[in-house]
Parts: structure tokens; C-alpha cells; sequence
């Protein structure tokens, strides 16, 4: 497994628009990616389940992947967010 902590830049934090951009990449995947913000951990293929975390700017949020494919994952999600400006 791997994991990654980030903290959201974005004004709007993790609403519709980035929740989906960041779904959708991580949909691309085999791996078991989970998404998680104060001790609460949401599938991140899940557009529900990141919108229920309500992940507002400034928030630490962790990423993890296991899997098969799971560096690549990880590595794309991370990318995902700081060209769209969501996370550093």
C-alpha cells in the first residue's frame, strides 16, 4: 500500500467539479484507492462518498492505493490535483 497526505489549496475545497475530475482518475484504476479526512474513509471511485466528507480548503487529506497498479495511481491522483490546483 501506498499513501500520500495533501493539504487542499483550493478556495472551494473538494466540491462537484474537483470530487469528479478526481473520481474519474482514480475510476481508471484496479487498485483499492480510499480517500480520507478527520479519521473518516471514503472509496475515491465514489463521487458520493467524496462529497459526503464535505473536504473544505485547508483540510489535511490522505490518499491511499493497494493494488496491482497502485504507484501509478497514486502518482496520477497526485498530478490531478495540483494541475487542477485543488492540493499541494
Amino acid at each position: 500500500m501506498v499513501e500520500k497526505t495533501f493539504k487542499v489549496t483550493a478556495e472551494t475545497g473538494i466540491h462537484a467539479r474537483p470530487a469528479t475530475l478526481l473520481v474519474q482518475a482514480a475510476s481508471k484504476f484496479d487498485s483499492e484507492i480510499n480517500l480520507e479526512y478527520k479519521g473518516k474513509k471514503v472509496n475515491l471511485k465514489s463521487i458520493m462518498g467524496v462529497m459526503s466528507l464535505g473536504v473544505g480548503q485547508g483540510a489535511d487529506i490522505t490518499i491511499s492505493a493497494e493494488g496491482s497498479d497502485q504507484e501509478d495511481a497514486l502518482r496520477t491522483l497526485e498530478e490531478t490535483l495540483q494541475r487542477e490546483g485543488l492540493a499541494e
